[in-house]
């Protein structure tokens, strides 16, 4: 690819588009201007629809003075891609916002690759093949992103996938992604294609993400207190040395420090999931006493949480109250939770999704820079 490129292409709303790439894409970029095109927020340069004598004009003048500034002009086959992020977001459910994306120096593009939360084809097109630009569509309720590709090596495909939701810190190589799905040139039938099998499997992914998160952190908060009781009861170390003088104290609190860190998982993913659960549809009616509980727990959490934020400082009993207290009770009745949300995972029925059917199981089951 060379140095510095310019793609034209065309778009219903803002006519004669025109996008800046390569490595030295302010030569790119000076040619534009000086032409006359203009430049939007989102770094896309378009020409105004005007007589097409001056367009064929301008244009004219666009190759020779990209030439002046070793500059190569490519003509794109496909509409705008602003233009199909913008039909395809006003048909999906909900209230969604389409932004282009223009990765005009390559190392923009590799700024994607922690971010993307995708097991498929988009996942190894971001990293292995040159990607100028895309468009991202995001759910103003839910924040979910989605990220909209042309297909590599295809003249009329896209790809859509997903960036990391939260609170996912990052998405790449995470074994719960989902896989990006072909879509069609039709905003209709990729507009259908994601509802009927990107979003369903993506809430899926989702949800699988998080019940393995909280299992993995009662996992270690019992592992941790396992240890603490043991070395409490013993009056020893784990290489079974003699405690020292105030040794108690301070592993208390190590223990507490280390106990809460794990819950903030636990109270970063268990939410969403606890109101999925529908104990009265599931093998374990009884277990709605329990999520009662849970969800208590959550609340007072995240009210310390934000306390401790704020730099409200506790007496020493007051924090080992507060901090113990919402982890006794997920340690106690954590089992219930994980059997619950096992079984309310989303399913796709009929292309749309849904609650599965009860089963029994065994306890215990940046924006780029531009």
């Amino acid at each position: 690819m060379a140095d510095a490129q310019i793609i034209l292409t065309d778009s219903r709303h803002k006519g004669i588009v025109a996008l800046a790439s390569g490595e030295k894409y302010p030569w790119a970029r000076t040619a534009l201007q000086e032409c006359g095109f203009q430049r939007d927020e989102a770094g896309v340069y378009h020409l105004p629809a005007n007589e097409p004598t001056t367009s064929r004009t301008t244009l004219a003048n666009l190759i020779r003075c990209a030439e002046r500034h070793h500059t190569t002009v490519c003509l794109s086959s496909r509409q705008f891609i602003g233009d199909m992020a913008d039909r395809v977001a006003l048909l999906l459910p909900g209230v969604w916002e389409a932004q282009v994306e223009v990765y005009s120096h390559p190392l923009w593009q590799e700024d994607l690759v922690p971010w993307l939360w995708d097991s498929g084809e988009l996942g190894r097109a971001v990293r292995a093949t040159r990607l100028p630009y895309a468009a991202t569509l995001t759910n103003a309720t839910t924040g979910t992103t989605l990220l909209l590709a042309e297909r590599p090596g295809y003249q009329r495909d896209y790809l859509i996938g997903a960036f990391a939701p939260s609170p996912i810190e990052e998405g790449f190589a995470d074994p719960h992604a989902p896989r990006s799905v072909v879509l069609p040139p039709s905003p209709g039938l990729a507009a259908r294609a994601i509802i009927d099998r990107y979003l369903p499997a993506y809430d899926r992914a989702v949800h699988a993400r998080g019940t393995d998160a909280v299992a993995a952190a009662l996992a270690r908060l019992r592992s941790e207190h396992s240890t603490w009781t043991t070395m409490i009861a013993s009056g020893r170390y784990s290489d079974a040395t003699p405690l020292k003088f105030g040794a108690l104290e301070t592993s208390t609190e190590e223990f507490l420090d280390n106990s809460w860190r794990d819950f903030l998982t636990v109270l970063d993913h268990a939410p969403p999931l606890l109101d999925r659960c529908r104990p009265a549809t599931t093998p374990w009616p009884e277990d709605a006493t329990a999520l009662v509980r849970l969800a208590g727990a959550l609340a007072d959490a995240e009210a310390l949480h934000e306390e401790l934020a704020a730099g409200i400082g506790f007496t020493r009993g007051e924090r080992v109250t507060r901090t113990w207290t919402p982890i006794e009770i997920w340690l106690t009745h954590g089992e219930a939770f994980l059997r619950q949300a096992h079984t309310c995972t989303p399913r796709v029925r009929n292309g749309l999704a849904a609650t599965a059917t009860p089963r029994a199981l065994p306890p215990g089951a940046p924006a780029p820079r531009r």
